[in-house]
Formats: structure tokens, sequence, C-alpha cells
């Protein structure tokens, strides 16, 4: 494992990354927090900012079909795979500013600390601004880096609409001046043969680093997910007064029943030591319909289900389907949980693990392993063979919401291991 380098003074790379995050904040200020949607005015003004840095820094620049952004540094050997980091340039509504951004501002800052060092890497680096990752504006998920590799579904481009606009995916890309036809006839944006590694630097999303105070977490492994958005219970309304218990057909006390029994399967893999998280984002009646009087005849909720892995995942659903027919007889209600989307895990690769922790280790950046709950779009190339690996931040208060709190000592410590590893992995040619 090469060290040249590693402790070199990042202090101009720490600034360039500050006067980035002021300027996307500045830039893109809403109500409570920062709003860049996908394929909007804010996604487009980050990636040109980025796009400006990297002239600056004299990089190659390319944009891609779906719009997805890759600045260069040039190695000194072109037919060599490159190594790729980045992240994505999108918010959710009223969010926070460095959700995704943190990773694109990590790979800039890298691309300027070999510029200005002067020397050329073995082989190209490249930062990759990926688009429309967030599930808010289009409900697709992982849309830019899916597309860069020909995986988007075709129908997502006319069946997926920004709620704000009304507008499809189609339509916004080509307002944007992209071309989603090559999209939807499965055109591939990168070759996989190309990418040696990705790397993606991100904020943690969750509270655990800050509850363990550490600046620095490397990613095991990145939780898939099965999303059922339409699931529906129907009973029978009912006078509050009048009907007995034995003849009530209560949707509302149905769904709390199957909800504890979600529950009893997360405490029971809990148990068994298997990676799992459960969330049910949405549990309601008609409100139009359903009064304080009325025995509730009709319920909808959501569910989001998480693993690392996959089996568990699927297990958990051929579970769940029998307690919701168990339900349905004990309880006189049809009880549907509908249709899922599988985002399969992202795999970590072993070899970028053990050299993340061992450089952490080496430049004495305090960090623990852990697997990340959100999806990304490192899962992308995980699944397409490519060795891939992530680093996150510390970062207060959660994500998606504007009070995401990443302090810059902690980012300074998550870009000191990106620059590191990068280096590595060019030295071991």
């Amino acid at each position: 494992m090469s060290t040249s380098g590693l402790d070199a003074d990042l202090t101009a790379e720490i600034d360039l990354a500050a006067t980035l995050f002021d300027s996307l904040r500045d830039r893109s200020r809403s109500r409570l927090g920062v709003t860049r949607a996908s394929y909007g005015e804010g996604e487009q003004m980050a990636h040109d900012l980025m796009s400006q840095l990297g002239e600056t820094l004299d990089l190659e620049r390319r944009i891609d079909a779906a719009g997805n952004l890759y600045l260069t540094l040039p190695g000194r050997d072109r037919s060599l795979p490159v190594i790729m980091t980045g992240s994505h340039l999108d918010s959710v509504p009223e969010g926070g500013n460095y959700d995704g951004a943190a990773g694109v501002v990590a790979g800039m800052a890298t691309l300027a600390r070999w510029r200005r060092a002067g020397r050329q890497p073995h082989r190209d680096i490249t930062v990759m601004g990926v688009r429309a990752e967030e599930l808010s504006w289009f409900p697709a998920p992982y849309i830019g880096s899916r597309a860069a590799f020909g995986l988007l579904e075709p129908e997502a481009l006319d069946a997926c609409r920004r709620p704000d606009t009304g507008k499809t995916l189609a339509e916004h890309m080509v307002l944007a001046g992209f071309a989603p036809d090559r999209i939807r006839a499965g055109e591939a944006q990168i070759a996989v043969d190309r990418v040696h590694c990705f790397l993606e630097l991100h904020i943690e999303q969750g509270p655990v680093l800050v509850q363990r105070a550490l600046p620095v977490g490397i990613v095991t492994g990145i939780r898939g997910n099965l999303r059922y958005r339409h699931c529906h219970i129907a009973g029978r309304y009912g006078h509050a007064g009048a009907e007995p218990r034995e003849s009530r057909q209560d949707a509302l006390l149905a769904g709390v029943d199957f909800i504890h029994r979600l529950e009893s399967l997360w405490l029971e893999h809990e148990r068994d030591g298997k990676d799992l998280v459960c969330t049910v984002g949405q549990f309601h009646t008609d409100t139009a319909v359903h009064t304080m009087t009325k025995i509730p005849g009709e319920l909808w909720f959501t569910m989001d289900l998480r693993s690392e892995d996959n089996d568990v995942l699927l297990a958990i659903d051929r579970r769940l389907r029998i307690h919701a027919d168990e339900i349905s007889q004990q309880r006189r209600v049809r009880m549907d949980l509908g249709d899922y989307t599988n985002a399969l895990p992202g795999p970590i690769d072993p070899a970028h693990l053990q050299r993340l922790t061992q450089l952490a280790k080496t430049l004495g950046i305090p960090a623990m392993t852990m697997a990340s709950g959100a999806g990304h779009d490192a899962a992308v190339f995980g699944n397409r063979g490519i060795p891939t690996a992530m680093i996150f931040i510390r970062n207060e208060h959660g994500s998606h919401n504007p009070d995401e709190a990443m302090e810059m000592a902690d980012f300074a410590q998550g870009l000191k291991l990106l620059v590191a590893a990068v280096e590595d992995i060019d030295a071991a040619l």
C-alpha cells in the first residue's frame, strides 16, 4: 500500500469545498432549506457550478444523454479503466445542503489537489455528477445512474411525472436539452469494463456516527429495499356506538394488528442477528368519509423494508402475505398489500473496504464500519460488478431536512481518506 502524499496539507482543498458548499446553498436556498429539483433549475445550477470549476481545473467534460456530468483528469495511460468518484446533486424539497453534494464536492477537491500538486495520475480520474437520485421528484429509483448503464425502464420516462410541474421525466429531459429517446432505447452511457472502481463519499443520513462520536464511517454494504406504495384494507363502515365488537369489520384495527406482526418479525430478525429495518410511512383512513363516530371502513398504508440481504426481504414478504390472509379471515376484511418495487442491496468490494479501513488507521482518522441504511447510486455501480466503496461523514440531525449539519472538520477527515484511497488505487498498477 502506497503512503505517498497521504499527509499532504489539504487546506486549499477544504477552503475550495467550503466555497462550493456556500455557493450551492446561496443559489438554491428556498423557504426552509435548499431545493434542487431533479431536472430543474437547482440541479442544473449545481451541475453548471461543477462544470465551471472543471473548466478552471482544465478537466475534460462530458454530459451524457440523461444529463449526467463527467469531469475527468486525464491519466498518462488513457487505455486503463478510470477511477470514478462522485454522487448526486439534486435534493429533496426543502432539504439540506450536503446530501449528495458532499460527494461531488469531495471529488472535485480531490482533482484540485492533483492539479495543485502538478501531478498526473497513471489512469484517468473522473468525478460524476449524477442526475435525479432523489425519489421526491420522480417515483423511480436511481434514475441518473441506472440511465447511465442503460438500465432505466423505458416506461419510467413517460409514467413518472414531477408532482410540481405535471411533466413527465422524458419531457423534463427534453426541456433540459438531453436525449430521452437514447435512454428509452437502453443505450448505455458508461461501459462497465471502462470503470476500474467507484468511490462515493456521502453524509450519513442517520445518527450512528453522532452517537458514537466518530467523524467517518466506512460502509460495509448498502441496504436494498422492498417498497409497498398501495397497501389497502377494506372493511365495513358502521356506527361507533351501535355496532358490537364481534360484528365489526374494522379496517383500522386490522391494520394495527398487521403492523404489530410486522414489528414482531423485525424483533425476531434482530434477535437472530439478521439485518432488517421496517417503516410504515403512511397510515390513514379517508378523512372525507370517516368521522369520529364511524367505524373505519377503509385504510391505506405504505411500507418500506430494508436489508443488506435480499433473501431476507423476499422471505419477509412471503410471511407478511400469510399474516395478511390470516387477519383478513379473522377480522372479515380484505387486505391487499399490492405490488412492491425491489431495489437490490448494493455490494461493497471487500478489497476496497479493507483498503479504506487500513488507510483510516494509517492516517489516524477515527472511523467505524457500518451498513448504509439509505440507498445510494453506489449500489447501481456495485450491482453492475464494478468494485465499489463508500465513505460516510458524520452529520447532525439526519437528512432530507433543512437541519443537516455536517461540520467541515469532519468533511476534511473524509476528504483526506478519499484522497488517500484514490492515490493508493492509482499507484497500485
